[in-house]
């Protein structure tokens, strides 16, 4: 019988080899993140496979697809897990190296309800974590994960007989070949893939070709663990203007950029102009909501306010919901509304049918936007851009601050701008008209620009976000003379990852 694990244990100890390591804060909002070796160990990931395996029998579930992507360590952290959902009794079906939508689409075609894939998606290099789900296309919520924290930290998970591996062999084809299929390009079209060295660049470039486009250059698809350029986040700076480099000097038509797991894609258009993603949403949103009237789309409280208000929306019957940042949170609420689509600004988009299953797939986002451009024939992607209303928002800057402290920091946050409204007050002479604390906090002021402030769900970080309808300057004002001031007041919070 493996030991109850503990929070205290040093590598390179006799004790680190015997006794499970698992800190409490790897378990997050809807996902499980650590750093390998100081926060868990082997035997830990073998513990949490054991819980994970007691908690999907709990749920009426033996059979769960799990797969890993391309770290020096990611094999064995699979292996490890896989050892704690036999025990627990699990029948495994292991899809090998894949993407976090090869293991979404090999629930869908292997039958299997469950799901565990072993990942780390962007984070930097010693991150290891788990995606996990019991009902597809869902993924864990908290109150899911609360429960797995329970039974793995306490040890109370179940040991069983019956559990078994299958090792299945050609699924990354068969998710190509599907995802592939989500669009048939008659328009010429030259597209950069990025994969910043990450798990994509076994997969992306073959399926953007099957959708007939060019693939003018294949930009760091090589993989490589180290990530010797950037971390692979295509909500990143340093990656994106590294992509809108490589439009300008292929002339692409457009760059399309996968993070680490596969299921983000990000956007540069055809003038190495980068399009976040929340605007790139909202041109889906205008492209399909014509073709689906009074569509339904759901948007995290990061996005652009210009999904309320957008006049070919309304035209078009379409509805949006804004609601809490996560991928597990939008999937959730796109499923549970009947979305159309649900958009995230961090790059999950998550499609519903005809369009696809329900779950995050940055090739089947690509897949979309493709489409989007063949049904618009005559326009590039920077003059559907240039269609949208003019919105100024910011990147995602994120300050560092520690798990244990950064859900009170945001509270107190949440309070001080709850404090302003009773009082009348406003930010940089603009009264606020509301505030959206579905997920830290959004203020929403009068002239419709926004300010949010919230904790990361799966990083020791505050997440900020600002928007201007006035300006850029406006927008940066919004950062240097009201976000961060209020911030750097908390001694708690550190250095930014990336400032305007």
């Amino acid at each position: 019988m493996l030991p109850v694990p503990r929070a205290d244990l040093a590598p390179n100890t006799a004790a680190f080899e015997t006794i499970p390591l698992v800190k409490a804060t790897g378990f997050r909002e809807y996902d499980a993140r650590w750093m390998f070796g100081p926060e868990i160990n082997l035997l830990g990931v073998q513990a949490l496979g054991l819980g994970l395996g007691t908690y999907i029998q709990e749920l009426g579930h033996s059979k769960i697809v799990v797969g890993h992507d391309f770290r020096s360590y990611s094999l064995s952290i699979k292996q490890a897990l896989t050892l704690g959902l036999i025990g627990a009794g699990c029948e495994v079906l292991d899809i090998g190296l894949a993407l976090s939508p090869t293991a979404y689409f090999a629930q869908f075609d292997l039958d299997a309800p469950c799901v565990a894939m072993v990942t780390a998606s962007h984070n930097e290099n010693g991150w290891t974590g788990v995606k996990m789900g019991a009902q597809r296309p869902l993924t864990f919520g908290p109150e899911e994960m609360g429960r797995l924290k329970e039974i793995v930290l306490g040890g109370l998970w179940k040991e069983r007989p019956g559990g078994g591996l299958t090792q299945v062999e050609g699924m990354a084809e068969r998710y190509i070949a599907d995802a592939a299929t989500r669009a048939s390009i008659s328009r010429p079209l030259k597209v950069v893939c990025a994969c910043g060295n990450g798990t994509a660049g076994a997969f992306a470039p073959e399926a953007l070709r099957r959708m007939g486009v060019a693939v003018v250059y294949e930009m760091d698809c090589e993989l490589d663990y180290t990530f010797p350029k950037y971390n692979p986040n295509p909500e990143d700076s340093v990656m994106l203007h590294a992509m809108a480099q490589a439009v300008r000097d292929f002339g692409a038509d457009l760059a399309l950029g996968f993070d680490g797991d596969g299921d983000r894609c990000g956007v540069v258009d055809d003038e190495g102009e980068e399009i976040f993603a929340d605007k790139i949403g909202l041109m889906l949103a205008r492209d399909l909501s014509a073709l689906h009237k009074d569509a339904t789309f759901v948007v995290d409280v990061k996005s652009t306010g210009l999904f309320a208000t957008d006049e070919v929306l309304q035209a078009n019957g379409a509805n949006t919901v804004y609601w809490k940042t996560g991928h597990s949170y939008i999937k959730r609420k796109t499923s549970e509304l009947g979305a159309l689509a649900g958009f995230e600004k961090s790059g999950h988009f998550f499609f519903n049918p005809p369009i696809g299953r329900g779950y995050d797939d940055g090739i089947v986002s690509a897949a979309a936007i493709l489409a989007m451009l063949d049904r618009n024939p005559d326009r590039k992607l920077s003059d559907l851009k240039k269609a949208l209303p003019v919105a100024y928002t910011s990147l995602t800057m994120s300050p560092h601050c520690p798990d244990e402290v950064k859900y009170q920091v945001v509270e107190g946050v949440v309070a001080e701008y709850q404090a302003l409204q009773a009082a009348g007050g406003k930010i940089l002479g603009r009264a606020i008209r509301e505030l959206i604390t579905v997920n830290g906090v959004r203020v929403a002021l009068e002239d419709g620009s926004w300010v949010l402030v919230r904790a990361s769900s799966n990083k020791p970080e505050i997440v900020v976000v600002v928007e201007s309808l006035r300006s850029a300057d406006d927008m940066r004002a919004l950062f240097r003379e009201e976000v961060r001031p209020r911030l750097a007041k908390r001694p708690e919070v550190g250095a930014y990852n990336q400032e305007i």
